[in-house]
């Protein structure tokens, strides 16, 4: 039995989806539906068998009677404007970084090495950093008497959000670093020559060649950000185990799933934090299309 060349083509591509179409079921769509069915079900995470469809009693509890688990998202405006300074830290490091300045490869790798640490134990640096005892006050002493500490993880003070931020300031630098530093690869070195020859200064040129031509890339960053900071978990969660103040909205859910035995609820706050994510990539997706369609009218 033979078979013509379409065919067989057409029997190749099916063979080589069938895994990866099987574990995109398994292990995004499955789960994603599965959350869906949770968050209007009364499950209290041990017992399906007593689960019951409760419709959308979950999310309008968690806007009326259970306001206080969306309190927690409020403190990713600590994490939000400390991606805007890690953004900005980023840029002016990739510009220097840019500039074939000495030893710039050996810079480049100490900015980074944060990021492929493992984040366990970047975790652990800056909590003995930051603990009492730690480096930071040692160096403060220098300057202020041997009495002077600051508590900067007290988990009952909301300026502990800081120290955390900064620790996430530390941790991401480098990706944001490394992206950015990408992105000025790919602009051609005879602009900023013919610049020069114009008298423009390093401002001018980077507000005139430099920024024009990775905003969009600065833009998607910016965006990935915002995401980031409503999903902070393992910042807090290593420093200060997100006790008190430095509860984020990811570890709230975690513990009204796990602690309080409400998956339906804890569920209802992962749709709710999805549908947040999803409008965010709508709007960039619209945006980054509007800019394209403007640089290609045709």
């Amino acid at each position: 039995m033979t078979f013509d060349a379409k065919f067989q083509r057409r029997l190749t591509i099916f063979v080589f989806l069938i895994v990866p179409v099987t574990m995109l079921v398994v292990f995004n769509i499955y789960p994603i539906l599965q959350l869906f069915w949770i968050s209007l079900t009364d499950f209290n995470s041990i017992n399906w068998a007593r689960a019951k469809f409760v419709g959308l009693r979950n999310f309008v509890d968690l806007f009326t009677f259970d306001r206080d688990l969306l309190v927690p998202m409020t403190r990713s405006l600590y994490y939000l404007g400390s991606s805007l300074v890690q953004l900005v830290l980023a840029t002016w490091f990739a510009v220097v970084l840019n500039q074939k300045l000495p030893a710039s490869r050996l810079f480049r790798t100490i900015l980074f090495l944060p990021f492929v640490l493992n984040a366990v134990a970047a975790g652990l640096i800056f909590r003995y950093f930051l603990e009492l005892n730690g480096a930071a006050n040692d160096i403060l002493q220098l300057f202020f008497g041997p009495d002077f500490k600051v508590t900067w993880l007290d988990s009952s003070e909301p300026y502990s959000n800081f120290s955390l931020a900064a620790a996430s300031v530390w941790r991401y630098l480098g990706f944001n670093l490394v992206v950015t530093f990408g992105a000025l690869q790919s602009i051609p070195q005879d602009q900023y020559d013919a610049a020069r020859l114009e008298g423009a200064n390093q401002w001018q040129m980077f507000w005139r060649i430099t920024f024009p031509t990775i905003r969009l890339v600065l833009f998607l960053q910016f965006m990935l950000s915002v995401v980031g900071s409503l999903e902070v978990f393992e910042v807090p969660m290593l420093i200060t185990r997100g006790a008190g103040e430095t509860s984020t909205f990811a570890i709230t859910m975690l513990e009204a799933g796990f602690q309080n035995r409400r998956a339906g609820t804890a569920a209802a706050m992962a749709v709710f934090m999805l549908a947040i994510v999803v409008i965010i990539f709508g709007v960039t997706r619209l945006i980054t299309r509007g800019r394209s369609a403007v640089r290609n009218p045709l």
